[in-house]
């Protein structure tokens, strides 16, 4: 439906659709109950009218009939039917009775009577208020004896069929509401439980393949649901597993052969030639070397633990101080990370390695956002990468040839390593061309709780 698009959460879509569909359910069933009793009420009056008017016709008939010295003795006895004796005639003759009572007694006496209508003096209705407590407008009938005696009787306008709304109706009816917003919460909430269970299996997945499964319980949806996860995590364990063990196999049973090349190009002469083999050679290991990296990057089964980042940044620049770069930590941030200590070290190298192979310097910065995520950002002063090439060098073995060629020693894979471990601990590797000169690497991790 269109108009719960705009709503962002499922729970809250749930909500809704609840609250407004019983909620309209129940205006419809109020509504239809209110017309059949309105329809009912109706029909009970219109009887009632019907029987008071044949009373009346009955009543006026009998006092007719009793000689004129006790009919007052009769009326006085019988109050409720509003018949009194009257001493004259009204002068305006030409009113009409408006109420259904009074069309209808007119109808019906003026048969055996002269029956006149006229609308009543504000003093002889203040017998009734309406529900505002105002006196009713009311009008008269008259009715001509034979013997020429004159009856006269108020009637008032009918009551409303329905009766007027009570305050307590209201508190009524907010107890119904939140009812009923009660039950939509609960059920809003049974209904996406499972699938947050389902989120949150799928976001521990990225940081540890090898995590339990998840207990198969719930109706028959939410069951086959988890099923299909865990059958899922046990197909992409078992695929990264053999491809990990066959990169690492590879990469291991290369250097048996590669170091037997490199003593043996020690017997060649021709110094030009061997310096050529031996670059050659040196490129192969550092591709088997990285080949490697990359097999590990994979490879989950490190634990995670609570990790001080500002100690790890520590560590990581005063190796390189102590190999004669350039490499300056310039914030502190007071961070815990849960995160797998060696795999994390390794991304880091590899990230400040490039700044320093690149740009000739590495300046590392460190922010914290507030309750959620840490940012390292690694700047050089190099030349930059060019923004349509940002995603492309998190490729394997993808290199760009004008800065980053095989006589710096790069293969393609350091990055490509740096996203793994990054995704691993959930989260995210990005690229920025700084105004003036340089590269920013951004390496943002959650924080932990």
């Amino acid at each position: 439906m269109k108009i719960f698009n705009g709503i962002d959460s499922v729970s809250r879509r749930i909500f809704s659709i609840l609250v407004l569909g019983i909620v309209c359910s129940a205006a419809l069933t109020w509504w239809l109950a209110f017309g059949e009793r309105q329809h009912t009420l109706s029909n009970e009056r219109n009887t009632y009218r019907t029987e008071r008017v044949r009373h009346t016709e009955q009543m006026v008939l009998a006092i007719d009939a009793l000689p004129a010295i006790n009919r007052n003795s009769l009326l006085n006895a019988m109050p409720r039917w509003g018949l009194k004796l009257a001493s004259s005639l009204p002068q305006d003759t030409n009113y009409q009775p408006t109420t259904p009572f009074a069309i209808a007694l007119n109808e019906r006496l003026s048969k055996h009577f002269k029956v006149i209508a006229t609308p009543a003096t504000p003093e002889n209705c203040s017998t009734r208020s309406d529900e505002k407590g105002s006196a009713e407008s009311c009008e008269l009938l008259y009715f001509v004896l034979n013997d020429g005696s004159v009856l006269r009787q108020v009637i008032f306008p009918a009551r409303p069929n329905s009766p007027p709304i009570q305050t307590e109706t209201y508190y009524y009816l907010a107890l119904f509401l939140a009812c009923i917003a009660g039950l939509a919460y609960l059920v809003s909430q049974m209904t996406i439980r499972p699938l947050q269970r389902l989120a949150q299996a799928a976001t521990n997945l990225g940081q540890d393949i090898n995590r339990p499964a998840l207990r198969e319980t719930g109706p028959k949806e939410i069951l086959q649901a988890t099923r299909a996860f865990n059958f899922m995590q046990l197909r992409i364990r078992d695929h990264i597993q053999q491809r990990t063990q066959m990169l690492a196999a590879i990469t291991h049973d290369l250097q048996t052969p590669l170091t037997r090349l490199r003593l043996r190009l020690e017997k060649v002469t021709d110094m030009e030639l061997h310096d050529k083999l031996v670059g050659d050679l040196s490129t192969m290991q550092m591709m088997v070397k990285e080949g490697l990296d990359l097999a590990r990057s994979m490879d989950s089964n490190e634990a995670l633990q609570a990790l001080d980042i500002d100690s790890l940044l520590d560590s990581i620049c005063s190796d390189a101080l102590d190999a004669g770069h350039q490499v300056q930590l310039k914030d502190k941030s007071h961070a815990t990370v849960m995160a797998r200590p060696q795999a994390l070290r390794r991304a880091l190298n590899n990230l400040i390695d490039n700044a320093i192979k690149y740009g000739h310097s590495a300046n590392i910065h460190v922010s914290k956002e507030t309750g959620r995520w840490l940012h390292i950002m690694i700047r050089d002063q190099g030349i930059g990468i060019p923004v349509d090439k940002h995603s492309q060098v998190f490729e394997p073995f993808y290199r760009i040839e004008t800065s980053r060629s095989r006589d710096t020693g790069g293969t393609g894979l350091g990055l490509t390593i740096a996203q793994n471990i990054t995704r691993q601990h959930n989260g995210t590797l990005s690229l920025k061309n700084l105004p003036e000169a340089g590269l920013e690497v951004c390496l943002s991790l959650p924080l932990s709780e």
